[in-house]
Parts: C-alpha cells; sequence; structure tokens
C-alpha cells in the first residue's frame, strides 16, 4: 500500500484489502476508511480520520459466553423461588396452633373478699362497772348467837337497824344491850305465853332483874317465818325502837352512864340479814 502523498512504500505492512463484503465490526453498514494519512520519511501510526458526520464508535466485543449481556440486566433480580414475597409477609406471623391466642387469655380473677372475723361467742362484754355504795358498818347475815361491840360505847343519836327473819316455829328471841355483866336493855319478843304474844323490856343488874314492861304503841309486830325490820335509836334519856316502820316502845335508861353500854347481841329462834350502825345528823 502506497501513501497518497508521496508515492513511497510505507514502513508498515501492507493490510490485505478486504473484499467488498467484508467489513470491520462497529456501526453497521460504514465502509472502512481508505487509507492512514502518514508524514514524509517518518514512521507513522495509521490514524483513522473521524468522520464529521460520523462518530467514532469502538467496536463493540462480542458476547463472551457466561456474563449477562448488559441490556438484559434486570435493576432488581427476580423473585426466587421459596423466599417469600416482600408484598405478602404479613406483619404479625399467624397463631400457631397448640399456643394460646392472646384475645383468648382470661383476665386475672379478682381476690374473694375478706369475710368479716367473727366475734368469739365465748368472750362475754364485762358488765358496767357500777359505783361503790358509801361504806356502812355491816355485819352479813348469820345464825345466832351474834355478837358486836361499840368500841366507844352508845350514844346520842346512835341508830342501830337490824334486819332478820322469824324461824317458823319461833318461841321466843333476844336482843341484849351489854355493860360488862348487866344487861341495859332486855328486848324478849314471845310468841306463845299463855296462848298470847307479848314483847318483854327490862334491864338486868348483877344478878337481879327490873321491872318487866309489856304495853306496846301499837299491835304486835312480828310474825313467826316473816321478815321483819327493827330500828333502836338510842338517844340521852331513852331508847326509841320502831318496827316495820311503826313506832312499837320506848324505855328510858337504867344505866345511865350510856357510853359504858359496850356490846349487843342476839340470840334464840330468828335468822339476821343485816346489822347497820349509822349516827343520825
Amino acid at each position: 500500500m502506497s501513501c497518497p502523498s508521496s508515492g513511497q512504500q510505507g514502513l508498515y505492512p501492507q493490510i490485505p484489502q478486504q473484499s467488498a463484503g467484508t467489513v470491520w465490526p462497529g456501526q453497521p453498514g460504514q465502509p472502512c476508511q481508505p487509507c492512514w494519512s502518514c508524514q514524509p520519511g517518518q514512521a507513522s501510526w495509521p490514524v483513522t480520520q473521524p468522520s464529521a458526520s460520523t462518530p467514532t464508535t469502538w467496536p463493540v466485543q462480542p458476547t463472551q459466553p457466561g456474563w449477562p449481556n448488559p441490556a438484559t440486566i434486570q435493576p432488581n433480580p427476580p423473585i426466587q423461588p421459596g423466599w417469600p414475597n416482600p408484598a405478602t409477609i404479613q406483619p404479625n406471623p399467624p397463631i400457631q396452633p397448640g399456643w394460646p391466642n392472646p384475645p383468648t387469655v382470661q383476665p386475672a380473677q379478682p381476690n374473694p373478699p375478706i369475710q368479716p372475723a367473727q366475734p368469739n361467742p365465748t368472750i362475754q362484754p364485762s358488765p358496767p362497772v357500777q359505783p361503790n355504795p358509801p361504806v356502812q358498818p355491816t355485819w352479813p347475815a348469820q345464825v345466832v348467837p351474834f355478837n358486836m361491840n361499840f368500841p366507844r360505847g352508845i350514844y346520842d343519836k346512835l341508830m342501830l337497824t337490824i334486819r332478820g327473819q322469824i324461824k317458823p316455829d319461833a318461841k321466843m328471841f333476844t336482843i341484849n344491850f351489854l355493860r360488862g355483866n348487866d344487861i341495859a336493855l332486855h328486848i324478849n319478843p314471845r310468841f306463845n305465853e299463855g296462848g298470847k304474844a307479848i314483847l318483854v323490856r327490862n334491864h338486868k343488874l348483877g344478878e337481879r332483874w327490873g321491872k318487866e314492861e309489856r304495853e306496846l304503841l301499837g299491835p304486835f309486830p312480828f310474825m313467826p317465818g316473816h321478815h321483819f325490820e327493827m330500828k333502836i335509836l338510842c338517844t340521852f334519856t331513852e331508847f326509841k325502837v320502831v318496827v316495820n316502820n311503826t313506832p312499837t316502845f320506848e324505855f328510858k335508861h337504867r344505866i345511865r352512864e350510856v357510853n359504858q353500854i359496850d356490846r349487843i347481841n342476839i340470840l334464840h329462834d330468828v335468822t339476821l340479814t343485816s346489822v347497820n350502825v349509822d349516827t343520825l345528823p
């Protein structure tokens, strides 16, 4: 092949003339350039003059077996079989059989109400405290003979209250105010003396009795089997006796030193309930 500008033989081997039907890969239907431009006396590389109207195009490599064709590459690979489709993924997996369904879980049962404690039936309420009555010198009920001392002797306005019951088969009972062996006042109810009930009063000095008194201010006040209340008031001059709220008799002092009368005793067919000593205002 000769250079068109000099007519000399080129430095490079001549490229065999392609047949009319043979073309280089490239743009379809484009013919090869007819020649290489060279400078005289210099070795030159063949330069393909680009056509002003036709853009230069690199030859397209044939498709290699096993490599994907770039034109067929998809932006996302197809869904592989066996993997769930993201569009079909459920937000929550279905309930597995054998596990409790959360909506069916029963709420916690409330605690049963606490039963009120039953009161202990054996505990009895305490009775209200009663106020203490005024202290009185009192002797409880006793069988006779009954004896009681007066440490200071008897005195004006001393009140002696005797409560008791006459025995059903009573014949008599006795109350004595004593000074040593002397009896200052002897009270002796008798239930059957000659078929009558009488109340004898007297005194005794040493072995000698005085004159009896039997008259009463009212009816005989005692009955066998019945209760009674006798009040004996001592004054400066006498004893005054009331039975069951009825004045019964009065007895003048025969032993005038009343402060020496320091004892009382009760005898025979009577049962005593109480004996009280008071001082009147």
